[in-house]
């Protein structure tokens, strides 16, 4: 007669059971929270009038900006983010310094809200440093048409933790292109342009788009910053849900519900694209 071996204990489940727990009261509960809110009236009816308010020009405009805001922050520290890597990277720079301008952006990638917008006020403002030593040269940006208070100021002020965050992640999908192909590619007499034309950016390309989403999903969740920056004086988005919760002339929590749903849709859709691109580039690289 055979006996029944002892369960064993999952010690992986357990492993990652702390990080189930932070998910589910940190992420999936709100989520519901928020769902449910949404279709639900301040008697606690439900209702399609807080999703049908979305509708209104004043919330598609600000979706619509925050949109411009975030493609953009995200499109060009997408691009700069890439350069510099290339740069450190393939022009083959002393590993210290490499190592100290990762760690930097490590840092600068969650430097933002109030002290962010303080810095670039200090430095971009009207009274800001850079602003009077350009006047003191002979150029006044703000006459110019500049106004760190509009939509490119604040994608500027987006560009600091965007670049950062983008090498640090396209810097793997770099380290993956191998020294042989470019080898093989320079035997068949291909030249630099040619190689990165058909073999380093197609490859690349993967990872960089994927990484575009999450740059655009960083920046259209962003609030602290915009709202230390610029207050109401632009209409996007986070801003407007900001009004709506915590507002004294504004607040309508069913709205502002419905606002968040739908940034967690678009951002979810963003996230969705880099997870896709972001596994197809993992293949290329093995």
């Amino acid at each position: 007669m055979t006996t029944a071996s002892p369960r064993r204990i999952p010690w992986d489940a357990l492993a990652v059971a702390p990080f189930i727990i932070f998910a589910v009261m940190f992420l999936f509960l709100p989520t519901l929270g928020i769902v449910s809110a949404a279709f639900t009236d301040r008697a606690g009816n439900f209702t399609f009038d807080n999703i049908f308010g979305l509708f209104t020009d004043q919330i598609i405009a600000a979706y619509w900006i925050s949109i411009r805001i975030s493609g953009a922050s995200a499109f060009f520290g997408a691009l700069i983010g890439l350069a510099i890597v290339l740069a450190i990277i393939r022009g083959r720079l002393p590993a210290p310094l490499r190592s100290a301008v990762m760690t930097f952006s490590g840092v600068a990638s969650n430097f933002a809200g109030v002290p962010l917008a303080f810095a670039f006020i200090a430095t971009l403002g009207r009274l800001g440093l850079v602003t009077i030593v350009l006047k003191f040269l002979g150029l006044d940006i703000y006459r110019s048409g500049f106004n760190l208070l509009s939509f490119w100021g604040l994608t500027l002020t987006y560009l600091y933790f965007q670049i950062p965050l983008m090498m640090l992640t396209i810097a793997p999908a770099v380290d993956g292109l191998k020294k042989e192909w470019n080898e093989a590619a320079q035997m068949l007499g291909a030249s630099q342009f040619q190689f990165w034309r058909y073999v380093g950016l197609p490859i690349l390309w993967p990872s960089f788009l994927g990484t575009l989403s999450l740059l655009f999903a960083n920046a259209f969740g962003a609030i602290a910053t915009a709202w230390a920056l610029t207050g109401s004086n632009l209409n996007i988005v986070t801003v407007l849900l900001y009004n709506q919760i915590r507002g004294d002339a504004l607040q309508n929590p069913g709205l502002g519900a419905a606002l968040a749903l739908g940034m967690i849709v678009i951002t979810s859709l963003a996230n969705v694209i880099y997870l896709v691109v972001a596994n197809r580039a993992e293949r290329w690289m093995k």
